[in-house]
């Protein structure tokens, strides 16, 4: 596998302004085309050459049986790396940390356990602190794993597994700052971890529990803990027999004394207490103007009948979907029977954290 590296003599020695600006984007999209040529060939071995899947395999199962911690260690860049793969492991459930491989061997060696599986990371294979700390994980029995640039290296000589990104060239025009070499170690560990994480049938709620704050945490949140209108509390609900006026009065009323806003629509349902309607503020305005004595009228005859809600245990994202979709401002929540728990709008949906107090 080999990416050419972008020449000194493609960039711009000018500042950016009328063909030297597109150029210089050119040149951009240059080093964004190297990178991903570099991902497609490496994904290519998989398809075409069994040992690399025997590799790859083997590094899979070594991540999903570790009885302990996957720890990440690589100097400089690639310790950069590796501690972004560490986050992301954690993050789908795989308990990982990151220990310097400089300081591993100055005391911080505690930090790894025998249970453990060190991921060491190293495009040449040849870096010194890390050849060091494997020769050491060897002779007391860590399981370790590679990633460097070729299967002859003397760090994939001395791991248990080993996956190889192949031969490149960064894409840096002076071939020398890791570019190339750190997208697709980093490509690599991403890839480990979800390869994991499937096979551990990892899901959404699985990833809530690891991430209960932030907009993550917020749109996996189950609706019901964050409805502002409540049935029982400031949202009354309606028999659909009542007429428009009847049901406006019991409205009204049932939001007195409440600190927040109205809901902008009225829950009805039908005899056995399912959600059979809504009458929202837009229904009311149209009907003023088509009706000569509309509040006498019946309120399921001019209700939006049978209207798009959720499921109190769905997520916050899914109501998102379904607001964004069909443009929709109100959304009824239900029971697994079919009966109002609340209402949530649209401008809850867009700020969740107002909602959840």
């Amino acid at each position: 596998m080999s990416t050419s590296p972008i020449s000194p003599s493609t960039q711009d020695s000018q500042h950016p302004g009328g063909d030297d600006a597109t150029s210089e984007i050119g040149f951009v999209a240059a080093i964004l085309d190297g990178e991903a040529a570099a991902l497609t060939q490496l994904s290519g071995c998989l398809t075409s050459d069994e040992s690399e899947r025997e590799h790859w395999k083997q590094a899979i199962d070594m991540i999903d049986r570790c009885p302990g911690h996957v720890v990440l260690c690589g100097m400089g860049k690639s310790g950069l790396v590796g501690a972004k793969i560490s986050a992301t492991m954690s993050s789908v459930g795989i308990p990982s940390h990151v220990v310097h491989p400089a300081d591993a061997v100055h005391g911080d060696l505690g930090a790894i356990r025998r249970d453990d599986v060190v991921m060491l990371l190293s495009h040449s294979g040849r870096t010194e602190e890390v050849v060091n700390l494997a020769t050491i994980l060897k002779a007391d029995g860590v399981k370790r794993l590679a990633v460097t640039a070729s299967h002859d290296s003397d760090l994939a000589r001395l791991c248990d597994a080993h996956l190889a990104l192949g031969p490149l060239e960064e894409v840096c025009p002076l071939s020398l700052a890791p570019t190339t070499s750190t997208t697709m170690t980093l490509a690599v560990g991403d890839a480990l971890a979800l390869a994991v994480a499937r096979r551990r049938c990892f899901n959404e709620k699985d990833f809530h529990h690891r991430h209960p704050g932030g907009n993550l945490g917020d749109g996996l949140r189950p609706i019901r803990e964050l409805l502002r209108f409540r049935v029982g509390q400031n949202l009354p609900v309606l028999p659909e027999t009542m007429t428009v006026g009847e049901s406006l009065r019991q409205a009204q009323a049932g939001e007195e004394g409440s600190s927040l806003r109205g809901a902008g629509a009225i829950m009805l349902v039908d005899k056995d207490g399912r959600l059979s309607g809504i009458f929202t503020d837009g229904d009311l305005k149209r009907l003023v103007l088509e009706q000569a004595s509309p509040l006498e009228v019946v309120i399921s005859e001019v209700m939006t009948s049978t209207p798009r809600h959720v499921m109190e245990d769905q997520t916050l994202t899914e109501a998102r979907q379904l607001v964004t979709e069909f443009r929709i401002d109100e959304l009824p929540v239900v029971d697994a029977q079919g009966r109002p728990v609340g209402m949530i709008d649209v401008q809850d949906l867009m700020t969740p954290r107002v909602v959840s107090e």
